[in-house]
Formats: C-alpha cells, structure tokens, sequence
C-alpha cells in the first residue's frame, strides 16, 4: 500500500476550496462539478484507482494558475494539462500523472481521427482546440499513440467532454480523497 504524503491530500482540498467554484471555462458548471462529475464517469466504468484521481484531477492545472476564467477568451492557452501533471508529479506515479498531461493530446488526437467527435464538442472547447494547436497531424497522431498511456487518457477524454452537465449529483470530493491516498507514490 502507497504511503500518502498527509500534505497532498490537504493541498488538493484547499484548490477546491479556494477555486473550485469558478466556473469551468465557459461551461454550464463549476471547477468542482466538471471535477466530480468525470471522477464520477470513471468510478462507475470500473477505473482504476489512479485512473480515478487523474480523471478527479485533470484538470487541477486551471485552480493553480493565475490567468483567469476568461484567459482562452483572451487567446491564451493555459497550458492546464501541463501545470497540474507538473504539480501532481510531486506527488503521484506516470499513472495518474500522464493521462492528465494527455489529456489535451487526447482531445487533438480525438479531433483529427474522428469528425463525429470533433462535431460534438462544445463552443468552449472548440475554441481551446484551436488555441491547444487544433487536430494533430501525421505525424502527431502516431507519436501519441505509441504512448504508454494513450488508452487511458482516451479514457480520461471522454469522460471529461461528458462532465459538463449542471446540477448531476454526484459523490462529493471527500468520497474521491480514498482513490487519491491509494494512488499517491
């Protein structure tokens, strides 16, 4: 069994707390909802522990930032994907971390390889794909799937364009906190 660091764990629940609450990038739902909600989708499909905390976590990258809800309205890319795989590193093994720096990878993969999905997407998240780079190229495509974790932060996309629904109950964070204490190095 994985040793937590006690600090992770108050660490995740105080960017919760301090930003949980601002809205998720021009979606119908808060930070925390858009969070729960893909945790949720991967704990019902039978993930992983650690599949679970990068699906709770992905995008724990925009609570740390000081850019500002509107920052993609602004033309700036945040670069969520690769500021919470960073800070999550500390803390968590590849598992947790690469499907959360893939995760927007994923999104371009998914765009270039399948016009359905790149149909589906919301406003919000059309206009990040053009600022993340738009759908990948050749060359991109066979590169990210010779990844270690390709299959999972496929996973980890689709439950994240899902987790967009306003009021979905669903469990709350300290339900989540067990799957991040079993995850942690």
């Amino acid at each position: 069994m994985n040793t937590t660091d006690p600090d992770v764990i108050e660490q995740i629940c105080r960017h919760f707390d301090q930003r949980g609450t601002a809205m998720y990038v021009g979606e119908p739902v808060t930070q925390t909802e858009h969070a729960l909600q893909c945790a949720a989708a991967a704990e019902k499909s039978g993930a992983s522990a650690a599949l679970v905390t990068a699906s709770l976590l992905h995008d724990v990258g925009h609570l740390l930032h000081a850019l500002g809800e509107d920052c993609a309205d602004n033309g700036i890319d945040d670069q969520h994907e690769r500021l919470g795989a960073a800070w999550l590193e500390q803390f968590f093994p590849p598992a947790v971390c690469d499907p959360v720096k893939l995760h927007v990878p994923a999104k371009r993969y998914r765009c270039a390889v399948d016009t359905h999905y790149h149909a589906q997407l919301s406003p919000a998240s059309v206009q990040s794909l053009r600022l993340q780079g738009g759908p990948m190229n050749a060359e991109e495509i066979e590169a990210f799937r010779q990844h270690e974790w390709f299959e999972a932060a496929l996973q980890l996309r689709s439950w994240d364009e899902a987790a967009k629904i306003p009021g979905l109950k669903t469990p709350s964070l300290q339900h989540f906190l067990p799957y991040v204490a079993r995850s942690t190095r």
